[in-house]
């Protein structure tokens, strides 16, 4: 009996970078943050709809990926977010072969619309939109091992932030994100629900929360987070069957991240993070390591 399951390639940047769509974080006015993150996920077992399950057919699954991840602020209270990732799949065991390639170019606006500040607090609330496409033509229809979906998404979140003087913060975010249909290479297919005569497959849209509570002061940044998405839409993994791209995909996350700016050379910071998936509907059980650095170059400074 075949044991094929879905791998879910979800929200990298939530754990890779400060300024990113879900923090609390802003880039100063002509201060340009870049950098890159590297991430290894793997998983075992799965859920096939709410039933846990082993993964005795293709062994683990492994995801790798490099993202180049860069923030602009335009003023103080807007930044522009872009982020494009590398990715590369494969199984352990079984005849199903990885792929690997670019996946998809995301873009957005951050705005911090509304902040507070006393001499013990501060309370800040943040609007983001952006929207990510496909830049290579990468196949969708071949989950576990696909590196994405092949959709145009378009997203919608607002996020809170509250720090005291201290350092202590607490952070939730919350965001909506409307995907478009995604085409197959074949004339028809199941979804688990229906027979579609066509190659064009409706894809559900996404809700998602991201809250994270934790110290963040001078060089030093580290959080505990929680990450909830649920798939507004689609069917399970039906028995023994391949996963399909329209399935729901709901997960829990927990996760515990940690940055630190070096003296030397000033602006650069390390970062890691590891996340573990808690619970889940039709993902896999897995675990993610995430590694990185960024620098910030300060355009408001004159040569000399």
């Amino acid at each position: 009996m075949k044991k094929i399951y879905l791998i879910l390639i979800g929200l990298l940047p939530a754990l890779s970078f400060a300024q990113n769509f879900t923090d609390g974080l802003m880039m100063g006015s002509k201060k340009f943050c870049t950098g890159f993150i590297y991430t290894h996920d793997q998983w075992t077992d799965y859920w096939q709809g709410e039933k846990k399950r082993d993964n005795g057919n293709i062994g683990h699954v492994t995801t790798q990926s490099v993202a180049w991840m860069g923030t602009y602020g335009i003023i103080n209270k807007v930044n522009v977010i872009a982020m494009v990732p590398y990715i590369k799949t494969k199984a352990s065991a079984g005849t199903l072969s990885g792929l690997e390639g670019i996946q998809d170019l995301t873009v957005g606006v951050k705005y911090n619309f509304f902040g507070h500040k006393t001499d013990k607090n501060a309370f800040n609330t943040f609007a983001v939109f952006n929207v990510s496409t496909p830049l290579s033509d990468y196949t969708p229809d071949f989950f576990p091992l696909s590196i994405g979906t092949q959709t145009t998404n378009l997203q919608y979140r607002l996020t809170a932030h509250f720090k005291v003087q201290q350092g202590w913060f607490v952070n939730g975010s919350g965001g909506y994100t409307w995907r478009s249909n995604t085409t197959l290479d074949r004339p028809a297919y199941f979804d688990g629900n229906e027979q579609y005569n066509t190659d064009e497959v409706k894809m559900p849209n996404v809700f998602d929360v991201f809250v994270s509570a934790g110290y963040h002061k001078g060089a030093l940044q580290a959080e505990l987070n929680y990450i909830q998405q649920n798939t507004l839409g689609g069917a399970d993994i039906r028995k023994q069957d391949m996963p399909f791209v329209s399935n729901r995909m709901n997960y829990i996350k927990a996760g515990v991240l940690v940055m630190y700016y070096l003296p030397k050379p000033q602006g650069l910071a390390v970062r890691g993070a590891v996340n573990r998936t808690l619970t889940g509907r039709n993902v896999g059980e897995s675990t993610a390591f995430l590694a990185g650095a960024m620098y910030t170059l300060d355009f408001n400074k004159k040569n000399p």
